[in-house]
Parts: C-alpha cells; sequence; structure tokens
C-alpha cells in the first residue's frame, strides 16, 4: 500500500516554480518575440565568470560557489581560468599597481560581450591600503559595471551583484557595444 505523498508541504498555492520568459505573442504552436530578448535571456541565465582573487574576497568567492550558497542556480556553475571562454571578469582584492596591467590584459583577451565586477572595498576603491603601491580601485584602468562593498562582503552580496550583472546583461541591447557612448568609454580608457 502506497503511503500518500503531500507536495505543497507549506499549504502555499501560488507559488510559481518557473520565471516569466520574454515577452511575446503566444498562438497555437507557436511563440513570437524579439531575438534581442531571446538573446538576453540565454546571455543572462549562462554567465561565465572568470574570478581574479588575490586576497581575503576571494575565500568568500569561495563560500559563494559552495553547497550552501550556490552560485550555480544563477547559471554560473562553470567558473573558468581563461579569459577566451568568460564573460565575467570578478576582480576580488587587492591590486597592486603593478598587477593592473595584467588585469587590463586579462580584461581585453575576453571576448565582447564582457562584463566586470568590482568584489570588495580594495577592488573597489583601494579599501584601508592608501598607499601608493596599491590602485585607488579598478575603475581607473578597466570599466567596471557592478560594484560590491564590504571588507570582505558576506555571500548574500556577492549573490547580490551577480542578480545586478543579470539584470543589466538581459536588458542590454545587441547594438549597445556598437554605439558611440560605448567606443568613447572604451577610449576613455585607451582601449580600441
Amino acid at each position: 500500500m502506497a503511503r500518500p505523498v503531500q507536495y505543497n508541504i507549506y499549504g502555499q498555492t501560488d507559488v510559481k516554480l518557473v520565471k516569466e520568459g520574454p515577452e511575446g505573442h503566444t498562438g497555437e504552436g507557436f511563440f513570437a518575440t524579439k531575438l534581442s530578448e531571446v538573446v538576453g535571456l540565454a546571455r543572462k541565465n549562462s554567465i561565465w565568470p572568470l574570478p581574479f582573487a588575490t586576497s581575503c574576497c576571494g575565500i568568500e568567492f569561495m563560500a559563494t560557489m559552495g553547497a550552501h550558497y550556490d552560485l550555480a542556480r544563477f547559471g554560473s556553475e562553470r567558473v573558468g581560468f581563461s579569459p577566451r571562454q568568460c564573460d565575467l571578469l570578478m576582480v576580488m582584492g587587492t591590486i597592486a599597481k603593478k598587477m593592473g596591467p595584467v588585469v587590463k590584459q586579462v580584461y581585453l583577451q575576453m571576448a565582447e560581450p564582457r562584463w566586470v565586477l568590482a568584489m570588495g572595498a580594495c577592488a573597489s576603491s583601494g579599501g584601508i591600503f592608501d598607499t601608493y603601491s596599491v590602485l585607488q580601485g579598478i575603475d581607473q584602468i578597466i570599466p567596471v559595471d557592478v560594484y560590491i562593498p564590504g571588507c570582505p562582503p558576506r555571500p548574500e552580496a556577492v549573490l547580490d551583484g551577480i542578480m545586478k550583472i543579470q539584470d543589466l546583461v538581459g536588458k542590454e541591447s545587441l547594438r549597445r557595444r556598437n554605439s558611440e557612448k560605448y567606443k568613447a568609454l572604451m577610449e576613455s580608457y585607451g582601449i580600441q
């Protein structure tokens, strides 16, 4: 005799298990939407991060990748260590001025479209290291899309930063990288 199974153990009836897809027109046997929305949906749910960890923020990122916080549920389970395969550069920790050209070279090796996340006080603003040898924020050498504050930031803050990147990626136009504003931004950093 089979025992009864109750699937909805909390008694909630309005639970959505699937996130909404892009807006479009539905008919019998077809669904039509804009190409940019489909591409944005695919990109935002399959971000491949490249961790550039130099100090304690890297440990917090490792905690975020672990089973308790599980970054894989956001589509970022494939952490790559090759810039040519990744599209999100996560700079974590103190960046010395001698390391600045290396960070910029890694950024330039990434294929377009690419995004940058500055994690922690050191990557965002130099942190407590207000010295001649420490770069006072990586936005002096490469453009940054999202900043995560904290010293070091908690894994919940890292997840929030990843969700902010996902929002940015999902809403980005396919032609934004060809715009004059984007080209002017790249020229201001000395990137062609």
